[in-house]
């Protein structure tokens, strides 16, 4: 499957771990697929920028965040009306993504994912040292308490 060899026991635990950075991240700063996974299928694994794309939505589509989401729920971390419609969002959002990849040739995909990837890197950096903003809307618990 495009040109990629079989997984060898090094490969597998190699993918393997990519996975749980990938889980550790996502945990920690909602991120995973396109900031961990796809970039580490390209660099230690040298897969296609298409096949990384599409093996990292592939391993999206699982329940992978579940016991994440639990542990942010029980201490009432969770917008649960915001989480169903990002969901949702992005339910509709990878199928036009990757629909619209598929006309891209990988060179210009790839520029297209390194822009994505500096603004994000600059933004961040940028503000790193910001005031905080004003908070944020109540937490699913925070409501529920209200009542």
């Amino acid at each position: 499957m495009n040109g990629l060899p079989p997984l060898n026991s090094t490969a597998l635990l190699g993918v393997l771990g990519v996975g749980l950075v990938a889980g550790l991240l996502g945990g920690m700063f909602g991120i995973g697929g396109g900031l961990v996974i796809v970039p580490a299928l390209i660099f230690f694994f040298d897969t296609p920028i298409k096949a990384a794309t599409g093996t990292s939505m592939f391993a999206q589509i699982w329940p992978i965040g579940l016991l994440g989401v639990l542990a942010y729920w029980k201490r009432g971390e969770v917008i649960a009306p915001y989480g169903i419609l990002i969901a949702l969002g992005y339910f509709f959002g990878a199928y036009a993504g990757a629909k619209f990849v598929g006309v891209l040739d990988a060179v210009s995909m790839k520029r297209l994912y390194a822009c994505f990837l500096l603004v994000m890197g600059c933004y961040l950096l940028w503000t790193a040292g910001a005031a905080p903003k004003p908070k944020a809307p109540p937490t699913q618990t925070e409501v529920t308490q209200a009542n």
